[in-house]
Parts: C-alpha cells; structure tokens; sequence
C-alpha cells in the first residue's frame, strides 16, 4: 500500500534524494547484467522493479530477449506499464512467491527491493529456484557507508529526505519508513552470506559513493 501512494511521484523522488547518483548506478548495473547474460534461454526478470526504469534499459540492450518486470505493488506496475507500453510483459507478484517455473529465467536484476520484503531470504531462495543454472541475479541495493562518511549521510537521511517526502510526495511517513528500512538493512557480510545460503555464488562487487550503496552480482551453479 505504501508504494502504491507513492508510484506517481517515485521518479522524481530518486531523482532528488539521491541528486541523480541513482541512475548512473543503475546504468553501471544494467551494463554489468548485460555482461554477465549467458546463453541460457528464457526471459530476463527485473524483480521489485517498480515503475520499469531498470527493465526498460535492459530492454533497450536485449531487444530480442523478453523482459519481465515484476512487483508487489500495482500502483508501480500501473507507472511501469504508463512507461513502457506493450515493450514490457509486468508480472503482479512477491518476490517470495513467484509464478514461473523452475530454472526459467536467463537472469534476474534486483534494484533497491531487497530490504523491503517480507523474507528477503525467502526471496533469494526463490531467484535462485527461476535461474537457470548458470545465470546471474545483479543485485543493487543500499549498504552501510564508509565511517568517515556515514554522518554526513545519516544527516541527508534523517533529515532532508523525510523533509523532501513531505514536500513532493506529500507523504513524510512514508519516506521516513524507507530511511529506515535502509538503516536497517545488513551489512555486506551479511548479504554475501544470505546469497551464499540461497544457494548463489557470489562473483563480483562493486561500492558506489562511499559504500551508500553496492552492487552484488552472483551466479546459479
């Protein structure tokens, strides 16, 4: 319900909470999952992948190659089907349960979902069931900075982006939950350990700005 309210606006409130840093990430992201796409057949899944920025680009690259973009909320899908048009098939589903069927899908993105899921371990498990063996999930996702710079970044997020809610999204709860939802989040450790547990090996990491955010790309044996 709560990314329902603020599909409309969700756009412009990545563009300013992050000052646009966010799309030259996920530009690095979707490069290194055209990278990393075998010669497994099957779609590519954009998963949590709200109003389609991330499945879009992917589409742009892999034009021949179905593109999926799947979330819980159909206020995002509702956005992400306003963008795309008929270029992207939209699956309304949890990450946690999804219909398809077993090692159906020649890769799996992940932008800034994880954290907000009900079981994220259940949800890798579940990427790790739809990849075929030898695909790649790219997970982008926020992760504890660098300590040197964690207070400047707690300020933004404390204290500007509540603000920044309120004003543009008219819902200041709202982006108060997702600050803490990141707070929340755990450490790098911790998410190699869960990827590892699902059943993925881990391959490739990369830091972005100081570590507010990382990319983790791991493969299905």
């Amino acid at each position: 319900a709560l990314f329902d309210r603020i599909a409309p606006r969700y756009d412009l409130m990545n563009d300013l909470m992050s000052f646009g840093t966010h799309r030259l990430w996920k530009r690095v992201m979707i490069a290194r999952a055209v990278a990393h796409l075998g010669d497994a057949p099957g779609p590519v899944l954009d998963l949590a992948g709200g109003t389609g920025d991330i499945a879009l680009g992917l589409r742009r690259k892999l034009a021949d190659r179905p593109s999926i973009v799947a979330d819980a909320s159909a206020g995002m899908l509702d956005r992400a089907r306003d963008r795309a048009g008929d270029t992207l098939d939209t699956l309304h589903a949890p990450a946690e349960d999804l219909p398809l069927a077993d090692s159906s899908v020649a890769l799996v993105t992940l932008s800034f979902g994880l954290r907000n899921m009900t079981d994220p371990g259940a949800a890798l498990r579940e990427v790790a069931r739809v990849l075929a063996p030898g695909a790649a999930l790219v997970l982008l996702e926020f992760s504890k900075p660098a300590a040197w710079f964690a207070p400047l970044y707690g300020l933004h997020a404390r204290h500007v982006i509540p603000r920044i809610g309120a004003a543009v999204a008219r819902d200041r709860a709202a982006y108060a939950y997702l600050v803490a939802s990141i707070d929340r989040f755990p450490e790098r450790e911790d998410v190699a350990r869960e990827l590892v547990a699902a059943g993925l090996n881990l391959v490739e990491e990369r830091a972005f700005m100081f570590g507010v955010a990382r990319l983790h790309i791991a493969v299905k044996p």
